[in-house]
């Protein structure tokens, strides 16, 4: 259990850096430089859960960090069934599996695509796409603009995953993001 939580974190500490390397990046691209040292402002609390916590995460596929205040949310997933297929115009999803196996399609159209809430589209499933196979230990990166599906899932009972959702900036970094939220 303890290697377990060992490369939880450590896939959510190296997640977290390179979206902060990435926001920092771009800040410092469009930004002038500071007169003076800018005032940190107030760090985020650690976060810690129990095992307790992240199995009751897992068995209602819950958030564990809300994504209020943050740039980043994380969640509990998990797939008794194939999904909906979905985008995200401003959301990259890092994708971490615990236990289970899936194909998981990314790219391609969405059939039947619905925006269901701002900036989440929706739809019956994906033409075209290239299709992975993922299972336990495997890590996925899906950038914002992608189409992603849950095809098929081989679970022994159920899939689970982490998926760390990382918000880009306001205007869109992705041309296909942009391009998916017009053709609605």
């Amino acid at each position: 259990m303890k290697k377990f939580r060992f490369e939880i974190i450590a896939v959510m500490l190296a997640v977290f850096s390179l979206g902060a390397m990435a926001n920092a990046k771009d800040k410092k691209a469009k930004a002038p430089a500071p007169a003076a040292t800018p005032t940190p402002s107030a760090p985020d609390e650690v976060k810690y859960f129990s095992s307790a916590d992240v199995k009751a995460a897992f068995d209602k596929g819950a958030i564990l960090v809300p994504g209020e205040g943050r740039n980043y949310k994380v969640i509990g997933g998990k797939h008794d069934t194939p999904g909906k297929a979905e985008l995200h115009t401003r959301d990259t999803d890092v994708f971490y599996i615990v236990d289970g196996t899936a194909t998981f399609v990314t790219g391609g159209k969405i059939v039947d695509a619905k925006t269901t809430a701002p900036e989440e589209v929706r739809g019956e499933s994906i033409e075209g796409g290239e299709d992975h196979q993922l299972s336990k230990g495997d890590v996925i990166v899906i950038p914002a603009g992608t189409p992603h599906w849950f095809k098929s899932v081989q679970a022994p009972p159920t899939f689970f995953y982490f998926v760390v959702k990382i918000r880009q900036l306001e205007e869109h970094p992705y041309p296909a993001a942009a391009q998916h939220e017009t053709h609605k």
